[in-house]
């Protein structure tokens, strides 16, 4: 078995990267079988954002804050972890951003979230495969979330929680306005969502694809890539599933 070692910033991380590249080698990415991912979900995110060509499998250890998406860090073993790992199959989300100097298309594999850029609130028009849905939203923001992503900033805006295999996308307002009564949808995963600012110029919006930011938003089209899944790897008993699954019931 062939490995990749790629690590974030923190120092943690980078003694990690260290201790694992003299433990068991490295043949480098292009040849590896398997990238092995060290930090925190952050790492974790931009690792899987440069698989999207190869679709290489990403084994994650936590030498990070939260470490969601991330296995356990140990240095023992980790062929035979690897060996046995549960396979769990992701899809990102296509961002295609409108803005004041043209157009940005990202990827996000937790969520797009927009946000406003000042103290004013967003005024945004939701629309969902072609049909107006909210003629008007004012709010602090609104997301699209994944089932990978439902449980990280969708849960913190009290947005429901989806099973990893749910063919679901969370549309979750932040701080709503008006109309005050309104906590977001459950679309089915071929949803097309386009998110237009009202009022761009008074009440600025920002896009975020996942830890990537791009500003002076005018409009977003948002869908899942239903091309493209990739392969997150976790060891036996804790797999994203269950994860997911106790993360429901941890009160």
């Amino acid at each position: 078995m062939k490995l990749a070692f790629t690590a974030s910033a923190r120092p943690e991380a980078q003694e990690a990267l260290r201790r694992l590249r003299h433990t068991y080698g490295e043949s480098g990415e292009a040849d590896a079988d398997i990238i092995v991912a060290l930090g925190g979900d952050g790492h974790m995110l931009d690792t899987l954002r440069k698989r999207l060509k190869d679709k290489k499998p990403v084994y994650g250890m936590n030498r990070g804050t939260i470490g969601f998406l991330m296995n356990e860090y140990a240095e023992d073993a980790l062929i035979d972890r690897l060996q046995k790992a549960s396979p769990i199959r992701i899809r990102p989300l296509i961002a295609q951003s409108e803005t004041t100097s043209g157009q940005i298309v990202e990827r996000a594999f937790n969520e797009v979230s927009l946000l406003r850029q000042t103290a004013q609130s967003a005024w945004l028009k939701i629309i969902v495969d072609g049909a107006v849905r909210l003629p008007e939203l004012s709010c602090d923001g609104i997301m699209v979330a994944t089932p990978a992503g439902s449980t990280a900033y969708n849960y913190s805006a009290h947005g429901p929680i989806l099973p990893i295999n749910a063919r679901l996308l969370a549309l979750t307002p932040i701080s709503a306005f008006r109309p005050r009564r309104w906590r977001g949808a459950l679309l089915p995963h071929t949803a097309q969502v386009r998110i237009e600012v009202l009022d761009p110029e008074r009440r600025p919006v920002s896009c975020s694809a996942d830890n990537r930011e791009t500003r002076n938003i005018l409009a977003v089209d948002i869908r899942e890539d239903s091309s493209t899944a990739l392969t997150l790897l976790f060891d036996q008993g804790h797999a994203l599933d269950e994860r997911i699954l106790r993360e429901q019931f941890n009160v």
